[in-house]
């Protein structure tokens, strides 16, 4: 099977709809499929629903797909970076479910396994709850929340190679590997693919199983909030 791909947009077509569900990793702009998301962009597909722990900037990361109005509704746990986020949710333009950080890489993990629902403490008592079936174990209330399978998964990697197999680097890794296994289809954008043979089986994260296509690209990999300290006078 021919996993690779020559770029984002020859990797992503024939895949999409309007109105389809789409994963995509990274933590705020770290480990984000950049390119693959000005594909997205650039393919005009529109009434998204998009599960990401957050939106990204205004001008960079899925905050692009904001501003074309392509996205309907985030599945999220963090959106605090993005003043257009706040405007469309504010004006009713946005849907948006917040989830507990946990709790969203809890349901991408368990979608990517095949387990529709698990219990779990975090958000008894609070809004989060609400709606939610409530069941005793050991004395203690738990909530049930469901596994999350999206149409489509697009991830960021360190490297890969032709198969699909994938390493992420560092903290890059975050929500990648859950979500890679919970898409239908998973599209990866890689640093650099390698010969088969050159990963250390025993160092991949996510085994090329899970990932159907695959693209090397280059990346601008900003930095989100940078943050510095005034030099001390000597």
């Amino acid at each position: 099977m021919k996993k690779r791909y020559s770029d984002a947009a020859a990797a992503l077509d024939g895949l999409l709809f309007d109105g389809m569900t789409i994963m995509s990793g990274g933590f705020g702009l770290c480990g984000i499929p950049e390119n693959l998301i000005h594909a997205l962009r650039d393919s005009g597909v529109k009434d998204l629903t998009v599960i990401s722990n957050n939106a990204g900037v205004d001008d960079f990361g899925l905050g692009l797909l904001l501003q074309t109005r392509q996205i309907k509704k985030m599945i999220s746990s963090y959106v605090g970076e993005n003043k257009e986020f706040e405007r469309q949710y504010l004006s009713g333009e946005l849907e948006l479910e917040f989830n507990p950080q946990g709790t969203l890489a809890e349901r991408c993990r368990a979608g990517g396994a095949g387990v529709p629902g698990f219990y779990t403490k975090t958000g008894v008592g609070t809004l989060i709850a609400e709606g939610k079936e409530h069941k005793d174990f050991n004395g203690e209330t738990y909530i049930l929340e469901t596994g999350l399978v999206a149409d489509l998964s697009i991830v960021k990697a360190w490297r890969g190679d032709e198969q699909g197999n994938l390493v992420y680097r560092k903290t890059a890794r975050n929500f990648n590997p859950v979500m890679a296994s919970a898409g239908k289809v998973t599209v990866a954008e890689v640093e650099e693919i390698v010969p088969l043979g050159a990963l250390d089986p025993d160092h991949i994260h996510t085994p090329g199983i899970y990932v159907q296509r695959l693209i090397q690209g280059g990346h601008e990999k900003r930095i989100e909030r940078r943050t510095v300290r005034e030099r001390e006078s000597a």
